[in-house]
């Protein structure tokens, strides 16, 4: 049973900083590409970052340069650090692991944890 669980998610003032993190299990961690998307009230869920098991890694204009994606292939963990934080960053960000096997996508995805971004 696969599972991501997670966790870091708070309420904190503009320009305040907060990290993500994200424990998978029952999945090969490795191998696989993790991402963190964010939904806001009202909007379409929408990519934020995402980390090849190369470890290269992605990122939505809106949050280049104040957000940062990690991963510990040790402890089947991804991290998203954010700095700098605005208040329209505010939404349920939600991890999601993904591998494409031949033609088949295979796409997990965590429970989600809400950021609010308010003084």
């Amino acid at each position: 049973q696969v599972q991501l669980v997670e966790s870091g998610g708070g309420l904190v003032q503009p320009e305040g900083s907060l990290r993500l993190s994200c424990a998978a299990s029952g999945i090969i961690f490795s191998i696989y590409t993790m991402g963190w998307y964010r939904q806001a009230l009202g909007k379409q869920r929408e990519l934020v970052a995402t980390i090849t098991s190369g470890g290269s890694t992605n990122y939505t204009d809106s949050v280049k340069g104040r957000f940062t994606i990690s991963r510990d292939n040790a402890k089947n963990t991804v991290y998203l650090q954010m700095n700098s934080l605005k208040p329209e960053d505010t939404a349920v960000y939600y991890c999601n692991a993904h591998r494409l096997i031949g033609a088949t996508a295979y796409h997990y995805w965590g429970q989600g944890t809400q950021v609010t971004v308010s003084s």
